[in-house]
């Protein structure tokens, strides 16, 4: 006897369960706005998405000051923000970036280790060597480019 209502209760629940997932469904794709926002937020993440691209490829001259402490602020906001939309990947690359062009890195790393979660600063603990090595032979191919032309 306990057994069948136990059943009659799951199968009561499971439909009132999917009559409240389409209820949602239904009032979600009615809402006037929900296309415009649903376009708006896969914009934003394809404009992201370029933007990340765009900036693996403009890494400052390290002589010039002003442009390292621009860029180091941009990766870490761009970083941070990829972050919290969820696109772990992404915003690692950019906050290793930051690191490695980062002057004192090490009161960022203490920073980091105190907001990230540990499995994400371990990530970027992991990240940072890859990173740098790629900034370093950035750098040399540029230097190199430099030499032939002079």
């Amino acid at each position: 006897m306990l057994s069948k209502t136990a059943f009659v209760a799951a199968g009561v629940c499971g439909t009132l369960f999917i009559g409240y997932c389409l209820y949602f469904d239904r009032k979600r794709r009615n809402d006037p706005n929900f296309k415009r926002n649903l376009r708006d937020r896969r914009a934003k993440a394809l404009l992201m998405k370029e933007q990340s691209k765009r900036n693996k490829s403009q890494i400052p001259e390290l002589r010039d000051f002003e442009q390292v402490q621009k860029f180091f602020i941009q990766e870490v906001q761009l970083g941070e923000e990829l972050l919290a939309q969820g696109d772990i990947e992404n915003g690692i690359e950019h906050l290793s970036t930051a690191l490695a062009v980062c002057g004192e890195p090490t009161h960022l790393i203490e920073v980091l280790q105190t907001q990230l979660p540990p499995q994400i600063f371990n990530m970027l603990m992991e990240r940072l060597p890859v990173v740098s090595k790629r900034l370093m032979t950035t750098l040399e191919s540029r230097q190199l480019q430099v030499e032939d032309v002079e």
